[in-house]
C-alpha cells in the first residue's frame, strides 16, 4: 500500500464550531451537511448513523446495492451530495464532515490532518492513502471520504469503521449485478476492517464504542481549542427537517438514478 503524507496546513482556523448531532436518522444528518454547506462559517460536523448505504451523488443504486438485502435487514438507502463510492453506515461507526468557505489550494487531503492527529492521540496509527481515505497498518482503510464544492463553500466528509457490522457492510455492498448502468460511478472495493478488531489484533484493550466517540470529541476540541460544543437552535432543526422532508426522504433523490 502506497501513503500520502498529510499535508502539513491546517485548512480550518480557530473559530471552527463543533457540532454532535443528536439524531442518528441518515437523511437528518445528510440534510444538517448540506444546510450548514450554506451557513458561512467553519465546522466539524460529528454523527452517528442508524444502519445506512450512503450513495454518491452520481451513483446507481442497482449498481452499488443488495437491495434485498437492505429491505430485509432495514438499512436504508440515502444518496449525499458528495461523488465518490458508496459507504455503509451503523451504530458502530462515527461519521465527520469539515464544511468551511472554499480555499484558493485544489481540493486536497489537508482535511484528514485533524482527523489523524486525533486517531494518533488515541494510539490508533492511521495514515492517509492516495483517495483521500485512512489506512491501518496492513492494508485495511477504515475511513473513505468524498468532497463537495458549491458557491464558494465547501464540504469533506468522511466515514470511521470502529465496531461496525462489517457482514452487513460487505452484503449490502455488493448487489447481484454490477454497472447495469453504465455511466453511474462504480466504487472502488477496498479491504477493511474495524478499528476496534485492530486494538484487539495489537494486544491493546480497545475502548467501547462510545467510549471512542467520547474521546474523539475530547481530543477534536482541544485540537481546534474549543471550549464547548455548538448545539443547533430550534430554527436550525426546522430548516434541517425541512430539507430532509423534501429532499433526502424522497424517492426521486435517492433513487434517482
Amino acid at each position: 500500500m502506497t501513503f500520502v503524507s498529510p499535508l502539513t496546513l491546517n485548512k480550518f482556523n480557530s473559530n471552527t464550531k463543533l457540532i454532535f448531532s443528536l439524531s442518528t436518522a441518515p437523511a437528518f444528518n445528510l440534510a444538517a451537511e448540506e444546510y450548514l454547506l450554506s451557513a458561512g462559517e467553519d465546522y466539524l460536523f460529528l454523527y452517528i448513523n442508524h444502519a445506512s448505504v450512503i450513495i454518491g451523488y452520481n451513483q446507481a443504486v442497482v449498481n452499488e446495492v443488495d437491495m434485498d438485502f437492505c429491505i430485509e435487514n432495514d438499512i436504508r438507502i440515502i444518496r449525499r451530495l458528495s461523488g465518490g463510492g458508496a459507504v455503509y453506515h451503523d451504530s458502530g461507526n462515527l461519521n465527520y464532515a469539515f464544511i468551511s468557505d472554499k480555499k484558493e489550494s485544489p481540493l486536497n487531503a489537508d482535511f484528514l490532518r485533524p482527523v489523524i492527529h486525533v486517531l494518533q492521540q488515541l494510539d490508533i496509527p492511521v495514515e492517509a492513502g492516495k483517495r483521500k481515505d485512512l489506512w491501518l497498518p496492513g492494508g485495511y482503510k477504515v475511513s473513505g471520504t468524498a468532497s463537495h464544492v458549491s458557491k464558494g463553500r465547501e464540504l469533506h466528509h468522511g466515514t470511521l469503521l470502529y465496531e461496525s457490522n462489517i457482514e452487513h457492510l460487505k452484503r449490502s455492498l455488493n448487489p447481484e449485478k454490477r454497472n447495469l448502468i453504465a455511466r453511474a460511478t462504480a466504487s472502488v472495493p477496498s479491504p477493511v476492517k474495524n478499528i476496534s478488531s485492530f486494538l484487539k489484533e495489537e494486544k491493546k484493550d480497545p475502548f467501547s464504542f462510545r467510549e471512542f466517540v467520547k474521546r474523539f470529541v475530547d481530543e477534536s476540541m482541544k485540537y481546534f481549542d474549543v471550549g464547548t460544543l455548538t448545539s443547533f437552535s430550534q430554527a436550525d432543526v426546522e430548516a434541517i427537517e425541512a430539507l430532509q422532508r423534501e429532499k433526502y426522504s424522497q424517492r426521486e433523490w435517492n433513487y434517482k438514478m
